[in-house]
This record gives structure tokens, C-alpha cells and sequence, in this order.
């Protein structure tokens, strides 16, 4: 299980370019301005053969004056309550603020291991400036520039002495995990309670009602597997905080342990922003997808024509990835909740499938003859074979042709579909790779 570490700080201390650090990616668009692209501050960093969760909270504060402190507040209880470590940043260059001294309260209160981070230390007549930063009362502060990327090592180094040892998790191997996943009040508790049939996942109306993880084994009408849940009641002052945030804390976790997502969606309100950023969750994560259209019961209409169109609009916002299965359906009146269950183990099922050599080729050969990659500078690409790697997570094949490096995406996504059409690998994605024969 993948610890979770949250990076913390008021606005412009750089907690984007150390995310940018962390990741070795360019994902969070640094910029000056507060509330830039939300559904990419989230990623993975490894260091030393181990490897943790990153979320940057930045991303997620909606910049107007009045309510800009307080939404920092806001993003750093969550933070507290969700992560098992917390980076805290600070600007050795511009010093300490009060709201440096505010966020400094709410950390010494957790009971989380928190790192004071002093950023934008570029030079050494910067490091006499941290003295300042002992007033916050959070021990000794890391002097890093993130954009150099100076002093980092060193903190990592500390970031992985600090961050708790994850029990393993005492969970028979071998039997899938499916998470039920969603924006708040979507039904998800109530979906679960459905399954298991007890009012074990307390339902209230108010969003944001459940906190931990926890495993559910079903095994009853021939099913047998652990049902990730993130169910458990918050503190009812925390109910106001900010949900989006909250909901993709919570979401990382979950996708993250287990094997198929169950992606709920509210009927009543459509596919939302907050569907995309939890269904990019799980794309970044290579999970299995079921989509379950909820509370179908209170829809009005239920014509074929509404049903067609619901589909097309779920599979637009998801594109290019659309072989996923999508069920209508209602937790409260368990209508077809028992056709949720068959299909996500089908779509398990599907991500172990192992494909023959012989058949690969016999199939995919002739298509690719027929449609080759187009030429690049003169040059014909020939794929001369194709196999499916053993042991793998997700699907995953590798076709051998003599310049690999001039096929492009486009083509790679041609291959896949071809695939699709010819295996049943709905729900899982697919891994294509194009080597040097």
C-alpha cells in the first residue's frame, strides 16, 4: 500500500516546481497564478527502490482575496487528516508570514511527521535566513531549491526515514480488489450496503461522510473478492471543507489498492469535472473500469434514445479510452446492482487474459499489412511480430519492427483498437510497446 505525502503552503513558495521535482514530470503548470489545472497535481515519486504517493495541495485553492486564507486552512486539514507525511514550504526569500505562522498551528496540532521545507534557498548567503523559520516550532528546516533541485536528495532521504512502514495488508492474494469510487454523494455507501446487504456504511445526505479505507470480503452467489472502500464517519466540523479536494484525497487511495473501479456516476447530474478527475485516477493508476449510472430509478425518461445518449456523453469526456462497460442502475431500489458485480469480475477476468503467440500473429499480421505505419523520411516500418508479455499487470504486447522509434501514437492507438476488436478486453487497458526486432 503506497504511502501518501501532501505538500503544503501558501501561495508561490514553490510547491508546484518541488511537485514537478518530486514526480520528474512537468505536470503541475507552474505559473503565478493560484487554481491552475486541478486534476493533475497528483503522482508518484521513487526514491531509493521505494516508492510513495505526492499531491500537491496547490492545485486545488480557488484564488479570490476573501476566501483565499481560509481555503489554504482548508486544504491543509485535509492534508493532515488524509496524508502520513506533510511537506511543509516556506520562502527563504521572501521570509516568514503570517499565514506561514497559521498553517505552522494547524501542523503542530496533527499528529502527522511533518518536514519544514525552506525553498528557493539558490545560494549559499540564503542559508543565514532560516534561522527565522525555528519560530514555527517544526524542528530544523530543509534548505532546498526546488528549481535546482539542490538539497532534495537530502530531504527525500528524510522524507523515507519518516514516512510510517505500511503493514502489509492481510489480504488473501490472488482475489481482486474492487474499489467504488466517486465524487461525494453519488452513492457509493449505498451501492456497498446494496451489496452486502447490512446498513454497515452509514448513508447521511451530507457530502463527504466517509473516511478510511477498508476491505470488505464477499464471497456469496459465486463471487469471491475484497470490496476497497473509503467508509468510516468524519468529524461532522470537517463536512464544509473543501469537497473536491477531500474527494480526490480520498479517491488516490482507494484506486490505488485495489484491481477494478467501480466509477459511479449521478444520473441526476450527468458526468461532472470531478468524475474526469477521479476517472484520470484510475487511467494514471492502469485500473480496470466499470461505470455505474446511479440513481437510475430517478430519472424521468427512460427511452432507449436517453439511454444511447447518456453512453455517447460518458465515452466522449473519457475518449480515447472507450471500452468500458456502462451500467444504469439504482443502489437505493437494487435494480440491476447484482449485473455491477458480474461485470467488473467479467472485467477482471478480462486483465488476466493471455493471448496465444500463434493466434496474435495469425490475426494481427495481415491487418498490419494491410494498414502499415505510414513512411517517415523515405523509410518503410515493417512489424514483423507480435507477443504478449507473460506476468504482467494489464495487457501488454510488444511488436518487433526496424525502426520502432518512427511509430507514433496514432498507429500505436490503431494497434490497440485492432486488439479490441478481435479479443474481449473491455474494462482493462492496454499496454502497447514497439521494440527494435
Amino acid at each position: 500500500m503506497a504511502n501518501l505525502v501532501a505538500i503544503v503552503g501558501r501561495p508561490n513558495v514553490g510547491k508546484s516546481t518541488l511537485f514537478n521535482r518530486l514526480t520528474k514530470t512537468r505536470q503541475a503548470i507552474v505559473s503565478d497564478e493560484a487554481g491552475t489545472t486541478r486534476d493533475r497535481q497528483y503522482g508518484k515519486c521513487e526514491w531509493n527502490g521505494k516508492e510513495f504517493s505526492v499531491v500537491d495541495t496547490g492545485g486545488w485553492v480557488v484564488n479570490s482575496d476573501d476566501i483565499f486564507e481560509e481555503e489554504i486552512r482548508k486544504q491543509v486539514l485535509i492534508a493532515t487528516e488524509e496524508a502520513d507525511l506533510v511537506l511543509f514550504l516556506v520562502d527563504i526569500k521572501s521570509g516568514m508570514t503570517d499565514l506561514d505562522e497559521d498553517v505552522a498551528k494547524i501542523l503542530r496540532r496533527s499528529k502527522l511527521p511533518v518536514l519544514l521545507v525552506a525553498n528557493k534557498a539558490d545560494d549559499n548567503k540564503q542559508l543565514y535566513d532560516q534561522y527565522e523559520f525555528y519560530k514555527l516550532g517544526l524542528g530544523d528546516p530543509y534548505c532546498i531549491s526546488a528549481a535546482t533541485g539542490s538539497g532534495t536528495g537530502d530531504l527525500l532521504d528524510e522524507v523515507l526515514a519518516k514516512l510510517p512502514e505500511k503493514s502489509a495488508d492481510e489480504l488473501e492474494e490472488g482475489i481482486p480488489r474492487f474499489a467504488v469510487v466517486g465524487r461525494p454523494n453519488a452513492g457509493k455507501s449505498s451501492l456497498i450496503n446494496a451489496f452486502i446487504g447490512e446498513e454497515r456504511n452509514i448513508v447521511t445526505e451530507i457530502a463527504g461522510t466517509t473516511r478510511d479505507s477498508i476491505y470488505t470480503r464477499y464471497d456469496k452467489f459465486g463471487f469471491d473478492f475484497y470490496l476497497v472502500d473509503t467508509a468510516g464517519i468524519r468529524r461532522k466540523n470537517k463536512v464544509t471543507e473543501d469537497l473536491e479536494f477531500y474527494s480526490v484525497m480520498r479517491s488516490i487511495r482507494a484506486i490505488e489498492n485495489s484491481d477494478v473501479c467501480i466509477l459511479m456516476i449521478d444520473a441526476t447530474r450527468g458526468i461532472e469535472a470531478q468524475d474526469m478527475n477521479i476517472f484520470q485516477l484510475i487511467q494514471k493508476n492502469n485500473k480496470s473500469l466499470v461505470v455505474v449510472v446511479n440513481k437510475w430509478d430517478l430519472v424521468e425518461e427512460k427511452s432507449q434514445i436517453v439511454i444511447d445518449t447518456f453512453e455517447k456523453a460518458i465515452r466522449n469526456r473519457m475518449a480515447p479510452f472507450v471500452d468500458f462497460p456502462i451500467i444504469f442502475a439504482s443502489a437505493l431500489t437494487k435494480q440491476r446492482i447484482f449485473k455491477v458485480l458480474e461485470t467488473a469480475k467479467q472485467v477482471y477476468l478480462n486483465r488476466k487474459a493471455r493471448i496465444g503467440t500463434t493466434k496474435l500473429n495469425e490475426v494481427m499480421l495481415p491487418l498490419i499489412e494491410a494498414f502499415p505505419p505510414p513512411s517517415i523520411k523515405g523509410k518503410y516500418i515493417k512489424i514483423k511480430y507480435v507477443s504478449q508479455v507473460p506476468d504482467t499487470q494489464i495487457p501488454t504486447f510488444v511488436f518487433y519492427a526496424n525502426l520502432p522509434q518512427y511509430v507514433k501514437e496514432p498507429y500505436k492507438r490503431f494497434l490497440e483498437n485492432k486488439i479490441r476488436e478481435n479479443w474481449t478486453l473491455t474494462g482493462s487497458p492496454i499496454n502497447v510497446f514497439i521494440r527494435q526486432k
